[in-house]
């Protein structure tokens, strides 16, 4: 593994941004590597640079509205400078979740601005961990390292105190929008919006798979919305659980239908979802996370890291995560919302989603929510939103 790290650094100082084909190809070939290479070192993209810009993926986003099988892709162009940075820090921290040295547990991207030219690497250490080991540290170059010292501490229950759960009032329409309340057997969270799968007939019901306590696998277990009136609808039984994404994707029962709207102080329409590097660029630009929660309600929050890996609360890690906000964004009930951004280019009213919200933080010193990204159930299932 040391030489690999190495031998990758050392490519990594010679490839530079604009640089032609041949001079690439030339650059591979006396390293002694495959042309292959040129994927997995994440530096295609160098070669379609145009006056120190990149162009990335931003968003996968619905060309019809009303048609969740019309994804095209969004691209926008970048800083060369910057988008080799963010690749140099999405290398590294894959590396750590890969070595996962004593006492790691997790890390996150931070893309800079865009004049920055930077990108870091936030990384949590329990306090009986050792530093971060020295072939890391070689291998990060002139990505920056945030090391913080984790105190364990058991999980904690949130007291939502007087807050009531947010009631759908109208189903008229046979729609159930997503930032309600839904019932599992034994608990309650939030729905979200529907979700698609290429290989399925409609779409699904989703919610967090911890909300289905005390058992091993909540497959086939009912999903029920509550209304304010007082009557429950049967939402559909679960068909797919995902314990380590912790979401669940239930099929529709015929009562009630998913829908792509979420409901919060005005109703939003999701258009799309945002990719890896679309969430990059938001934080690059200092944009914020919105989120609808069935308890705390309506917030908003700044990006604080991408392709998380999280390994504070369980024995594994889950990855592809997204941490924004702070701790008080969501409490017991809210689990199973969305975080989303305004489309930029889409109707007043659309947004794009940028990933799951599943838990907040509890330990000392640190403050955000966390949760899957979109994008990484599309990559690792192909839902899409």
């Amino acid at each position: 593994m040391e030489g690999l790290v190495n031998r990758l650094a050392t490519l990594r100082e010679r490839l530079e941004p604009g640089m032609d084909r041949r001079e690439f190809l030339r650059t591979l070939a006396t390293g002694g590597y495959a042309v292959g290479l040129a994927h997995f070192l994440g530096v295609e993209d160098f070669l379609a640079a145009d006056d120190g810009e990149v162009p990335v993926v931003t968003a996968l986003v619905r060309e019809d509205p009303d048609d969740p099988s019309s994804l095209v892709e969004r691209t926008r162009s970048v800083p060369a400078e910057w988008y080799a940075a963010v690749e140099k820090a999405l290398e590294l921290n894959e590396l750590m979740a890969r070595v996962a040295f004593t006492g790691y547990l997790g890390s996150a991207v931070v893309p800079g601005e865009y004049s920055s030219g930077a990108a870091s690497v936030s990384v949590g250490i329990s306090t009986e961990g050792q530093s971060i080991p020295e072939m890391i540290e070689e291998f990060a170059g002139e990505v920056s390292i945030d090391t913080e010292r984790i105190i364990r501490v058991e999980s904690i229950d949130d007291d939502p105190g007087f807050a009531e759960p947010r009631a759908v009032d109208d189903l008229s329409g046979g729609d159930a929008p997503s930032g309600f309340v839904c019932e599992t057997p034994s608990s309650m969270a939030t729905l979200a919006p529907a979700l698609y799968h290429p290989e399925a007939d409609g779409p699904f019901f989703v919610t967090a798979e911890h909300a289905f306590k005390g058992t091993s696998n909540p497959e086939g277990d009912l999903l029920r919305l509550p209304t304010e009136s007082g009557e429950t609808f049967d939402l559909g039984n679960v068909a797919h659980v995902h314990p380590v994404e912790d979401i669940v994707a239930a099929e529709p029962s015929g009562q009630v239908r998913p829908s792509s709207r979420i409901a919060g102080r005005s109703s939003v329409r999701v258009r799309g979802q945002y990719t890896r590097f679309g969430l990059a660029d938001l934080i690059a630009r200092g944009e914020e996370l919105e989120k609808v929660g069935a308890l705390t309600g309506h917030t908003v929050g700044q990006i604080q890291g991408i392709d998380a890996v999280t390994c504070f609360t369980d024995d594994f890690c889950r990855r592809g995560q997204i941490r924004w906000g702070g701790e008080m964004d969501l409490t017991d009930g809210d689990s199973g919302s969305v975080s989303f951004h305004p489309d930029p280019a889409g109707e007043e009213d659309d947004v794009l989603v940028a990933g799951f919200n599943n838990a907040r933080t509890w330990w000392p010193g640190q403050s955000y929510v966390w949760g899957v990204s979109a994008y990484k159930l599309t990559d690792e299932y192909g839902y899409h939103f």
